[in-house]
């Protein structure tokens, strides 16, 4: 490989990875003149990568989407960490990747050094996972959230909050956050001057604003469990206050807590927690796995009444009784009694 087309191989890699280079950064990156810059980066337009100039004190260049896809720069750890997310995503909640996964996957195995599919095939056999079962997300709009988030561009979009309430949000966005089933945005509201967290499945029509921002520090720093905290104090339609007869210690321990906890005694605390559906809220206080009392709402009493007949329906001890059950066979009667002791023969 001659020195230009190695020079012109890493400033293409330079330019995919960021959304503006000045020219100036450029030319220090490669070690090489600003001149030198402009004529790899004309070379590079004759090879059809959409490459424009920035305008500005500095100057500076971008790598746009063109009319086709241009070839792209990956080293191997890229290259691995791709192969096995497209392996994976067809269980990912994003609407529509499934097929799209499979294509963009078989492309590239086709040009995978052995090593590397050897490296792939290890991981993806020792490697198992659920489909996604939570509301899909539009995968226009996830990688237009992830643009503007890189970017630090502000967003537009209208939203429906739970309660069905239609909004028109212009937020600074700041993460993406993947939950389980559902994808969240973590965002500064302009208009309410205030940290939001956003479900991506309520999210219509977003578009880049104008306008560019300064990162805010996320509460915490840490994006995921922003919204991880937020969801476990969210108001829900139905909200429980419930006994539990056990050390708040131990119930904390719990893996499915979801909610507060208060001690009352060493033997007993109570448990608060809240949630749209009250099956769900049964099920979760049930899965703590101790004795207690539902105090309230008088609707999640009413709720455990059915539940626990339903699950007493399920446990009935003659299966005569079960749908599609075999016929019993009858009892066979009683033995006879054994007969008396022969009487003693007289000497």
């Amino acid at each position: 490989m001659t020195e230009t087309s190695g020079r012109l191989l890493k400033l293409l890699s330079l330019l995919q990875t960021r959304r503006d280079w000045p020219g100036t950064e450029l030319a220090q990156r490669l070690g090489v003149s600003g001149r030198t810059i402009r004529r790899d980066v004309e070379r590079l337009r004759e090879l059809g990568y959409p490459v424009d100039a920035v305008t500005g004190p500095a100057g500076g260049y971008r790598l746009h989407a063109g009319t086709a896809m241009p070839p792209l720069l990956l080293d191997d750890d890229e290259a691995v960490a791709i192969a096995v997310g497209l392996r994976t995503a067809a269980g990912a909640s994003v609407a529509g990747i499934e097929e799209t996964s499979i294509r963009a996957l078989v492309k590239l195995e086709q040009v995978l050094p052995s090593h590397l599919r050897r490296r792939v095939n290890a991981l993806q056999s020792v490697t198992s996972t659920l489909p996604a079962s939570g509301p899909m997300v539009d995968p226009v709009a996830l990688t237009t959230i992830a643009g503007a988030c890189r970017d630090r561009e502000c967003l537009s979009f209208d939203y429906e909050s739970r309660d069905g309430t239609a909004t028109h949000r212009v937020v600074e966005p700041h993460n993406l956050v993947n939950l389980g089933r559902r994808w969240y945005l973590v965002a500064w509201d302009c208009d309410r001057r205030d940290w939001r967290t956003f479900r991506i499945d309520r999210l219509r029509r977003a578009a880049v604003a104008a306008g560019r921002f300064d990162p805010r520090r996320v509460p915490g720093d840490d994006p995921a469990a922003y919204v991880a905290a937020n969801l476990s104090g969210a108001v829900s339609r139905f909200q429980a206050r419930v006994t539990l007869h056990a050390p708040a210690a131990e119930v904390r321990r719990r893996r499915y807590l979801w909610g507060q906890v208060s001690e009352l005694d060493e033997n007993t605390c109570e448990y608060r927690t809240s949630d749209d559906s009250l099956d769900w809220l049964a099920i979760r206080i049930g899965m703590l796995g101790v004795a207690f009392v539902v105090h309230e709402p008088p609707e999640l009493v009413e709720r455990f009444g059915v539940l626990a007949a339903r699950f007493a329906a399920a446990c009935v001890s003659d299966r005569s009784q079960r749908p599609n059950s075999r016929p019993t066979r009858p009892e066979p009667p009683p033995l006879p009694p054994d007969p008396p002791p022969p009487a003693p023969s007289p000497k």
